[in-house]
């Protein structure tokens, strides 16, 4: 379908324009005029080429997006003008592009779902069917509010758990680059000092001058060889058997896996209490809440309930034979289905493992830096001493 642009006035005077998608000028002039816009120009846009990686925005934007749209509805504004206004006064011009023809899609009669369904990786599944739901109810803007919210905690969840393993990583990444580095630059250095001792070396400087030889002569190749690995290992990860695996061994990690089990956990409640608390069947709720669980370990966990109450089961039994949830959460769900407030229960158990999730980032930060730097001090310093071992013996001859 081709894109037009136009220019025109509304019925108050004031000067509008934009782009939209539509079979012929005809079609657009009319969907025009069904807004109450007096056009004055139409011209075809000329077709973008373009090459992209990604989609080029974040989820912190669909946030924001999500939260100034919500506050513009309960205002009682016409939802085009809201998307029309927010689409003017964003600076991510992919977004900019997405909501305007999220727009077009609405002026052309589509409902709103149905226009963020058309960009699924900007607006996923539990996004568009909170919108449907509320939009069935009668209450989006409500719906809009909590979605914000839901959107709002989730991205600070995923900042917490990347913000924990940002130090750890960078310190592990100087260590490794510092002793790489002395072993291929240094180390040579202190190799052609000892050649012209003709004594023999300790024990310790041959072998880390042998390592250091390794390095230079097969450096190339080596690195090669991490980069072919880590291609595999992404590779490995991205079919279903490497990502399951990958998944279990996050959640059995000694130290990281109490942090990906507690987020899991927060997400997965946090996820089905606002599907819930806006309309959506429970098993449809399950349904989308295991798409985005981030983890395949939970996802099958919750698939498996799913099945279970199709059957006529509760949720709490097959959430509990799976045991990928802590005893806690499941009583906590099991008293919310007997008590008829699972979606507030499930509310409470995400605030509380959301303030869990802040403790395991604290303890996984304060565990692994000293574990990083003592490996850092152990492999410098070795390296250090193994070079000036040599110089010790020579002294001592003197």
């Amino acid at each position: 379908m081709p894109v037009f642009e136009y220019k025109g006035k509304t019925l108050a005077g004031a000067a509008v324009q934009g782009s939209m998608k539509a079979n012929t000028r005809a079609d657009l002039e009319r969907v025009l005029r069904q807004n109450r816009i007096l056009v004055s120009s139409i011209s075809k846009k000329a077709p973008e080429i373009q090459i992209k990686f990604g989609t080029g925005i974040k989820r912190v934007e669909v946030s924001r997006f999500t939260r100034q749209f919500a506050t513009m509805i309960g205002a009682g504004l016409p939802m085009v003008q809201c998307l029309e206004i927010l689409a003017t006064q964003m600076e991510n011009k992919e977004l900019a592009k997405v909501v305007n023809q999220v727009r077009d899609a609405v002026s052309g009669g589509a409902t709103l779902s149905d226009g963020l369904k058309r960009h699924p990786k900007i607006f996923d599944e539990l996004y568009c069917n909170m919108v449907e739901a509320g939009e069935v109810g009668g209450a989006l803007d409500a719906i809009l509010v909590r979605l914000a919210v839901y959107r709002e905690k989730a991205d600070q969840l995923v900042r917490k758990v990347k913000g924990a393993m940002i130090y750890p990583s960078v310190v592990a990444f100087v260590a490794i680059s510092v002793t790489v580095g002395m072993l291929t630059f240094i180390v040579p250095v202190f190799a052609k000092m000892f050649s012209g001792l003709g004594a023999e070396l300790p024990g310790p400087t041959q072998v880390v001058l042998g390592i250091s030889n390794f390095l230079k002569a097969n450096f190339i190749f080596l690195l090669l060889g991490m980069i072919g690995l880590l291609g595999a290992f992404l590779w490995w990860k991205r079919t279903p058997n490497g990502a399951l695996s990958v998944d279990k061994g996050l959640l059995q990690a000694p130290i990281l896996g109490n942090l990906v089990r507690k987020s899991a956990v927060a997400r997965f409640t946090r996820t089905l209490s606002t599907l819930l608390s806006s309309g959506v069947s429970i098993l449809e709720a399950l349904e989308i809440t295991a798409k985005t669980a981030g983890n395949l370990v939970v996802a099958n966990a919750i698939n498996k309930s799913v099945l279970a109450i199709a059957e006529g089961d509760t949720i709490t039994g097959p959430l509990k034979s799976t045991k990928v949830f802590p005893p806690m959460v499941i009583q906590m769900i099991g008293v919310g289905e007997k008590t008829g407030g699972l979606d507030e229960m499930l509310n409470k158990i995400a605030d509380f493992y959301d303030e869990e999730v802040d403790e395991a980032v604290s303890a996984l930060t304060s565990v692994i830096e000293p574990i990083v730097i003592v490996v850092m001090g152990v492999a410098i310093g070795g390296i250090m001493i193994a070079m000036y071992l040599p110089m010790f013996d020579i002294i001592g001859k003197f």
